[in-house]
């Protein structure tokens, strides 16, 4: 079957339009990174958010690609600026987002994948509501969010528990999200993002130029 064309490829040429920034949240475990990193293979036009962060690098890591990898008192300064759109301190380490980027992205027509936590998504909507869609994963249950966890063989049990302790307090949010999909199967997650994304391209707010096209339609009848 072949594949189903998105809308940002779609449109007519003189009808442009503005990138989002899709924000994908969830406990430590549920998904979302896997999501993010299939969805970022599958449609074009997206690109991943590349945060700063304090924490000290993981091996395989490479700075400027997974993080913007500073140290506390340069991310300090870059707070105070005004240069994050969002940033947040978690599990004693501080990340943000780099808001120059992002605004070069959304005025160019390209979307932003966000892999953030419920604090920088209230601070991308206070800061950016209307450029923003935010989606929750939710794990089917917290026995296989737990074994997801020790599966993934990276963290010591007391890292795993810490994280446990804190998915109660992340879940509560799950309300404050535009959608939340139960990440059961990975590929409907992934097939269930995909059509969140192509459906919010089509958002009128997000058409530039659709009111003249419309008017040119319009005038030619």
């Amino acid at each position: 079957m072949a594949p189903i064309p998105s809308p940002s490829t779609t449109a007519p040429k003189d009808i442009s339009r503005r990138g989002l920034m899709l924000v994908l949240s969830s406990p430590s475990g549920a998904g979302k990174t896997t999501i993010s990193r299939r969805l970022l293979e599958r449609e074009s036009g997206i690109t991943m958010s590349v945060s700063a962060t304090t924490r000290a690098m993981r091996p395989g890591e490479v700075s400027g690609v997974d993080y913007h990898f500073i140290d506390q008192a340069r991310f300090d300064r870059m707070a105070e600026d005004g240069a994050f759109l969002e940033y947040a301190r978690v599990f004693g380490n501080c990340y943000g987002t780099p808001r120059g980027a992002v605004d070069e992205a959304l005025s160019a027509g390209r979307d932003v994948l966000f892999d953030i936590d419920w604090q920088g998504t209230q601070q991308l909507a206070e800061n950016a509501r209307d450029d923003l869609v935010s989606v929750f994963i939710l794990p089917p249950s917290g026995e296989e969010l737990e074994r997801r966890l020790r599966g993934r063989a990276q963290d010591s049990a007391e890292v795993i528990a810490g994280r446990m302790a804190k998915a109660s307090d992340e879940i509560s949010h799950w309300a404050e999200y535009d959608y939340v999909i139960v990440n059961r199967d990975v590929d409907e997650s992934v097939a269930a993002v995909t059509a969140i994304l192509h459906a919010e391209r089509l958002r009128r707010r997000r058409q530039v130029g659709m009111t003249q096209f419309v008017k040119n339609v319009q005038a030619a009848l």
